[in-house]
């Protein structure tokens, strides 16, 4: 890679690098300490980095300095499932946007990775697999049950609306 590609690359998937980021910590200043990592990474292997594979190498270190940030900073019992009974929302409440985001930190960690990368980020379940070390059968579990457990969280529409 070349320094104007990797420039190129900066001006074109730094927000979407830091968006992803945000969704999962929601603290601006560790996000962009990510980020900034993510690049610092990135500029030290440039010479080893094939340019139309800087997206999806981006986002590889920073779901893996996130893992590593989240292990270090980690307070709350890890859990891989939710129980579904324990969390719902059942108030009338106009904000689905709220709803939504409340229950994606209640998520697991890694079904809110996948589901972030699919539906926000746009990747595909192949790519998704790369970024996090999974096979697409499992990319496709997760993000299952991650919007599963979103559906019975929002509860009925006429509830949200």
């Amino acid at each position: 890679m070349e320094l104007d590609e990797y420039n190129r690359c900066v001006d074109l998937h730094a927000d979407g690098v830091y968006r992803f980021i945000i969704k999962q910590i929601r603290d601006r200043d560790a996000a962009k300490d990510i980020v900034q990592d993510v690049f610092e990474k990135m500029w030290k292997k440039l010479a080893t980095i094939d340019a139309t594979k800087a997206k999806t190498y981006l986002f590889t270190s920073a779901y893996h300095t996130l893992v590593d940030y989240t292990r270090k900073n980690s307070r709350n019992a890890n859990f891989t499932e939710v129980d579904h009974n324990q969390h719902s929302h059942s108030s009338q409440y106009s904000d689905l946007k709220e709803i939504l985001n409340r229950g994606l930190e209640l998520l697991p960690e890694i079904q809110k990775t996948v589901l972030l990368l699919r539906d926000y980020e746009g990747y595909n379940y192949a790519e998704i697999g790369e970024i996090t070390n999974l096979n697409e059968s499992q990319v496709k579990v997760y993000i299952f049950r991650a919007r599963t457990f979103l559906k019975n969280y929002i509860g009925k529409p006429e509830q949200v609306i």
